[in-house]
C-alpha cells in the first residue's frame, strides 16, 4: 500500500477534478494587491503619512519638525492615533504598516519609524479590483469573497474604531453563510479537506476500537463536514466538536445530525483538560496558531493521544495580504493584540512557518506522516497546509 502521504494527496488531487490550479500564484497576488493597494490609500487619507506625499519631502520634514515628528518618519502608534483606533485595535496600524513596507509599499528607517507612503491612483486601483473578480474564480472562490474584501476596505474606519464588528462581515444577521461561502468549497479547502478524509478514513480502517476524535476549534464545521461523511456507518464512540463560541456550537448542532456528535466549550487560551491516552484523533483546522504557545498546545495533545493516535493540522504558514483588512480583528483581544509566548512573541507574526510546525510536532514526541501539498505543487501558493502526525 502506498504511504498514507501518498494517498492523501491523490484524494486531494481527485476532489480538484476539473479544476486548473496552474494560476493559483498570479491568482493570490492579485488578491493580495488589492488589499495593499487599498490599505496605502486609506492611510494616505486619513494619516500624517499623507503629508510626505502632499507637500514634498524637504517640506513635509519641516511641517514634522514643528510637530515633533523625526524626519518626515512616523511612529506606528502615531498612526494608529490618526486612524482613532480603538484601544484593542492599535495594535493593527503596526500590523498594516510592516505589511506595507514588506511590499515595497512603505519606508522604514532604522528606528522603525515609516515614511514614504505610496499613493495609489485611481486607475491603479481600478485595476487591481478588476483583477480580483478573474483571480478569485481562477482560486474556486465564490463571489462573497471579492464582496467581503470590498466591503472590509469600506468599512476600515468603523472596523477600527470598533463601532463594526468583523463577525458582522462574516455572519451578516448571525448566519454563517458568507463564512461558509468563503472557507469551503475554494480549491485549496476542497484539497485539503479531502487529504484529510483519506486520513480518517486510513484511521478507521485501522481502528481496533470505537473512534474517540475531539476536534479543536471547529468553528463553521468548515473540516467536520468532511470528515462526519468518513465515519459514516463505523464504530464511532464520540466525535467532540468544540469552539470558543457558543454560536458555533449552535450552529453545528442545527447543521449535523450524527448520534456520536457531542459539543463543548474549550479555549485553547488555557491548557486542554486532561486525556491521557483517551484520543485516537485531534483535528485542529486553521485555528491552532491561535494558541499562545503553539509547542506547548501540540505537547498537551499528544499526551492526550493513544498508542498510534495521530493529530491532524490545517494550518496557514504565511499571512497573505488579501485577510489583513478582517482576520487582525478577529484576533484583537481586549488587552489589544493576541498573547504569544512562542517563536512569534515580540513580532507582528499571527502563524508559524512550515518548519516550525514540524518542529513543534516533532518536539511533542510525535512522528510526521503527512506534509502537503508537496513542493513544486501549484497548491503551495496559498501557504495552507495539512500536517500529520503519529503518536
Amino acid at each position: 500500500m502506498p504511504p498514507l502521504n501518498d494517498r492523501a494527496d491523490t484524494a486531494g488531487q481527485a476532489a480538484l477534478a476539473g479544476a486548473d490550479p496552474s494560476a493559483a500564484a498570479g491568482a493570490v497576488h492579485d488578491l493580495d494587491r488589492l488589499i495593499l493597494l487599498g490599505l496605502a490609500a486609506d492611510l494616505h487619507r486619513r494619516t500624517r503619512l499623507e503629508r510626505g506625499t502632499r507637500l514634498g519631502r524637504g517640506a513635509a520634514r519641516e511641517a514634522d519638525a514643528i510637530a515633533g515628528d523625526h524626519g518626515g518618519a512616523h511612529e506606528a502608534d502615531a498612526i494608529a492615533g490618526d486612524l482613532r483606533a480603538a484601544p484593542r485595535h492599535r495594535w493593527i496600524a503596526g500590523h498594516w504598516l510592516a505589511a506595507l513596507h514588506e511590499a515595497g509599499l512603505v519606508s522604514r528607517n532604522a528606528a522603525g519609524r515609516y515614511h514614504d507612503l505610496h499613493a495609489p491612483r485611481r486607475a491603479e486601483l481600478a485595476a487591481a479590483r478588476t483583477r480580483v473578480e478573474a483571480a478569485r474564480l481562477a482560486l474556486g472562490y465564490p463571489a462573497e469573497l471579492s464582496e467581503l474584501m470590498l466591503r472590509s476596505l469600506r468599512l476600515l474606519p468603523s472596523l477600527l474604531r470598533d463601532e463594526v464588528g468583523v463577525q458582522a462581515l462574516l455572519y451578516p444577521d448571525g448566519e454563517p453563510a458568507t463564512a461558509e461561502a468563503v472557507y469551503r468549497g475554494n480549491l485549496i479547502s476542497r484539497y485539503l479537506n479531502a487529504a484529510a478524509a483519506e486520513v480518517l478514513t486510513d484511521l478507521a480502517e485501522r481502528a481496533v476500537r470505537p473512534l474517540r476524535i475531539l476536534e479543536l476549534g471547529a468553528g463553521i464545521g468548515a473540516t467536520t463536514a468532511d470528515l462526519l461523511p468518513v465515519l459514516t456507518g463505523r464504530p464511532v464512540e464520540f466525535y467532540l466538536f468544540t469552539d470558543l463560541s457558543p454560536f458555533f456550537l449552535d450552529t453545528a448542532r442545527r447543521r449535523f445530525d450524527a448520534g456520536f456528535l457531542r459539543y463543548a466549550l474549550l479555549d485553547i487560551a488555557h491548557d486542554l483538560p486532561r486525556r491521557p491516552g483517551e484520543l485516537d484523533l485531534v483535528v485542529a483546522a486553521t485555528m491552532a496558531h491561535n494558541a499562545p504557545h503553539a509547542g506547548r498546545l501540540l505537547g498537551q495533545v499528544a499526551a492526550s493521544l493513544a498508542p498510534g493516535g495521530r493529530v491532524l493540522l490545517i494550518e496557514t504558514v504565511r499571512e497573505h495580504p488579501q485577510s489583513l483588512t478582517t482576520m487582525p480583528f478577529a484576533l484583537s483581544t481586549q488587552d489589544g493584540p493576541p498573547r504569544r509566548l512562542d517563536g512569534r512573541a515580540g513580532s507582528t507574526r499571527t502563524y508559524l512557518c512550515r518548519e516550525e510546525w514540524l518542529s513543534a510536532l516533532e518536539g511533542s514526541g510525535l512522528r510526521i506522516e503527512v506534509d502537503l501539498p508537496r513542493p513544486g505543487d501549484p497548491l503551495t501558493a496559498l501557504s495552507q497546509r495539512l500536517l500529520v502526525a503519529t503518536r
